[in-house]
């Protein structure tokens, strides 16, 4: 990656949530950006800084299409950032996506895949797929909000080898919150939602 400052587009709502990304962005040191922040579409149009960004985070609820089209930039690179639940159809539409839980680490390791090489994909796929079966009924049960003692007796385990696996679940996906894993369990349909 060069040292030439990444452009970047917030596009959300939210003054609050705007301004906590833009904090999160300069405290990664490791990818410099050059930030413009955007509350909605009509601003969009009047910026034309934030049209030649290279990389958008944007808030699901506004269109992607409607953005795309609007910065006439259809390959540009999209994170959502989500503050909510959402669809899994919607967010299938986005290269990547962000929580606001999420740490500062999880967060330059997302734009830093989006911003490598495709191929060099290939360790976080890698990640994903090293989960066993046993640890992703582990998750979709720690989302459904059961204790360790719950999990044990419903999957016919013992308390230790739950919480064994909920160390293991942490340590393969960086991940140390029901919120990040239910967030996690979504974008990587180990459960639907209703």
């Amino acid at each position: 990656m060069s040292n030439r400052p990444i452009k970047i587009t917030i596009i959300e709502p939210s003054l609050i949530l705007r301004s906590g990304i833009i904090a999160v962005l300069k405290q990664i040191k490791s990818i410099p950006t050059e930030v413009f922040d955007i509350a909605d579409l009509d601003e969009l149009k009047t910026s034309p800084s934030g049209q030649k960004s290279e990389l958008l985070i944007a808030c699901p609820m506004i269109s992607l299409p409607a953005i795309k089209k609007e910065m006439s930039r259809p390959d540009v690179k999209c994170l959502a950032l989500l503050h909510n639940l959402l669809d899994g159809i919607t967010l299938k539409t986005y290269d990547e996506a962000i929580s606001i839980y999420d740490s500062a680490e999880q967060i330059q390791e997302k734009l830093a895949k989006l911003l490598r090489d495709p191929l060099a994909d290939e360790s976080d796929k890698k990640r994903h797929e090293s989960l066993s079966q046993r640890e992703k009924e582990i998750i979709v049960c720690v989302i459904k909000g059961m204790t360790n003692k719950q999990i044990a007796d419903s999957l016919n385990l013992s308390s230790h080898t739950v919480i064994s696996h909920r160390k293991n679940i942490a340590g393969k996906l960086q991940i140390h919150s029901t919120a990040g894993l239910t967030i996690y369990a979504i974008v990587n349909k180990l459960v639907d939602l209703p």
